[in-house]
C-alpha cells in the first residue's frame, strides 16, 4: 500500500514540475516583453466627421465648443487673425512660451510666422481632430501629430498628440496652455541649412 502511495506522489509532482514549466513557457514572451522596450506605434489619426465634436446640448458648453471651433477653423487653420476679437479676450492668458500673453502677442506671434489668411471652408480641410472633452468653462482639443523624425533615428519617424485647452470666459477663450517647448537654437542660423 505504500509503493501505491509513493506512485502517486511522483506523479504529482512530476505534474506540477510539467505544469510549472508549462506556466514559464507560457509566461517568458510577457515577462521578456516587459523587459524589451517596444517601439512599434500606431499613427494618431483624426475622427471621420469632428465636426460633430464641437456641440453639446447644454448651452453654455456649446457655446465654448463653438468658440472652440472658431478658434481651430477660422484662426489656426485658416489664419483670419484680423477676426480673433470674435474669439479671444483682450486679456488672453497664454502658456506657450513662445507666444505672448494678450490678445495682441498671439496675433503678433502668428502674424510674424508669414501666415496669410486663406478662405474658411464649411468643415475642417487640413485640421484633423483626435478628440474634443469640454467641462465647465474648459474645452480640451487633441489633434494628431507626425509623422515627425526620430531625433535618434534620422530613418525613422513617429507619431504623436498635441492638445490646445482654453478656458473660456462669456464665449471667448480667456487662457491657453499646450504642450510647447523651447526649442534649442538652431546651429545653422535662423532657418538656414
Amino acid at each position: 500500500m505504500q509503493a501505491g502511495l509513493t506512485d502517486n506522489a511522483a506523479c504529482l509532482t512530476i505534474v506540477r514540475m510539467k505544469m510549472r514549466t508549462a506556466l514559464l513557457a507560457l509566461a517568458a514572451p510577457f515577462l521578456f516583453s516587459l523587459a524589451v522596450p517596444v517601439f512599434a506605434q500606431e499613427p494618431v489619426v483624426g475622427v471621420e466627421n469632428p465636426d460633430a465634436l464641437f456641440h453639446s446640448k447644454d448651452k453654455k458648453l456649446d457655446r465654448n465648443l463653438q468658440s472652440a471651433y472658431h478658434i481651430m477653423l477660422d484662426l489656426l487653420e485658416c489664419n483670419h487673425w484680423d477676426e480673433s476679437g470674435k474669439w479671444l479676450t483682450e486679456a488672453y492668458h497664454q502658456h506657450n512660451p513662445l507666444a505672448a500673453s494678450g490678445r495682441a502677442g498671439v496675433v503678433a506671434f502668428f502674424k510674424a510666422r508669414g501666415v496669410q489668411p486663406t478662405p474658411v471652408p464649411p468643415k475642417f480641410v487640413k485640421t484633423k481632430i483626435v478628440s474634443v472633452v469640454a467641462m465647465g468653462d474648459y474645452v480640451i482639443v487633441v489633434t494628431p501629430r507626425g509623422p515627425t523624425p526620430d531625433p535618434r533615428d534620422p530613418s525613422k519617424s513617429y507619431y504623436t498628440t498635441w492638445f490646445d485647452q482654453w478656458r473660456f470666459v462669456d464665449g471667448k477663450a480667456d487662457e491657453h496652455w499646450d504642450p510647447q517647448t523651447i526649442p534649442p537654437p538652431n546651429p545653422n542660423g535662423r532657418g538656414k541649412k
